[in-house]
């Protein structure tokens, strides 16, 4: 797994339990023993990705409500709504990363996280926004 890989990964299990826990983003890096044990540069990617999901939160939540008409983000699954998340977060503020490798990370950290209907879940809120917004690719 690339050292990409493995950021997203952490960037997910962290905005996984901000979601959940209601613990600020500085005591979720401080707390958490995975990302305190990566190296280096996967660390700075994954509290990249996860303080810049959580700073930009409320716009990215709204995309994904435009986007996901019949799905409050609420009833969404907690796995598929961060792994969205953070994956609008990279289309919009890491413009250096192709668009579609973006999708295609989303897809495989949601068959390895999320359950069976995951990847085609988030494949599709991700394939439709970067159309609803004109993101290209």
């Amino acid at each position: 797994m690339g050292a990409r890989r493995k950021a997203r990964e952490l960037a997910l299990q962290m905005l996984y339990q901000f979601d959940l826990s209601g613990n600020g983003p500085d005591t979720i890096i401080e707390t958490f023993e995975d990302l305190q044990k990566a190296k280096p540069n996967t660390r700075e990617f994954a509290t990249k990705i996860f303080r810049g999901t959580v700073s930009y939160m409320a716009d990215i939540d709204g995309m994904i409500q435009a986007q996901a008409d019949n799905w409050r983000l609420s009833r969404m699954a907690v796995v598929d709504r961060n792994i969205i998340r953070m994956s609008v977060y990279e289309f919009l503020h890491e413009p250096g990363t192709p668009k579609l490798v973006v999708i295609d990370e989303a897809i495989e950290i949601a068959k390895k996280f999320g359950n069976d209907k995951s990847s085609q879940f988030v494949n599709g809120i991700l394939d439709g926004i970067l159309k609803r917004y004109n993101l290209g690719s």
